[in-house]
């Protein structure tokens, strides 16, 4: 089972692993957030997340989800990119993460592409504003 690691502006990641817990009733195996909070040290960053991935991996990779590409939390965690066994996505969302967790038993590029596919999916326009003529 593929590892997900958030790494994420502060409070986010815990927020998002509340609303998975809510979404699948019960917390989620393998699944961990690192909140980075203003002025932390970005040494300090990298080293919570290589140890988390670390604990996450158990063979299978693990998947890193940022919320911005170019932020602090991303550029900590973008050295620790491994082809095929860490894998970094950045742009979090609600559908990209319930889609990781889903698809996470297949392969680590079948959970980067699933994901991606569910953040893609997820952003759309909702319009129910009364349309003249139909």
């Amino acid at each position: 089972m593929v590892g997900i690691l958030l790494m994420t502006h502060a409070p986010l990641g815990q927020a998002f692993i509340a609303a998975v817990a809510h979404v699948f009733r019960g917390p989620t195996e393998r699944f961990e957030a690192i909140d980075v909070t203003a002025d932390q040290d970005t040494n300090e960053i990298h080293a919570l997340a290589k140890s988390a991935i670390q604990r996450l991996d158990e063979g299978d990779g693990v998947l890193v989800i940022t919320d911005i590409k170019g932020g602090t939390p991303s550029n900590c965690c973008n050295t620790l990119a491994e082809a095929g066994r860490v894998e970094v996505i950045a742009g979090i969302s609600l559908p990209m993460l319930l889609r990781a967790i889903t698809y996470r038993r297949d392969t680590l590029d079948v959970v980067v592409e699933m994901a991606l596919t569910g953040a893609q999916n997820g952003a759309v326009r909702v319009d129910n504003r009364i349309r003249v003529g139909t």
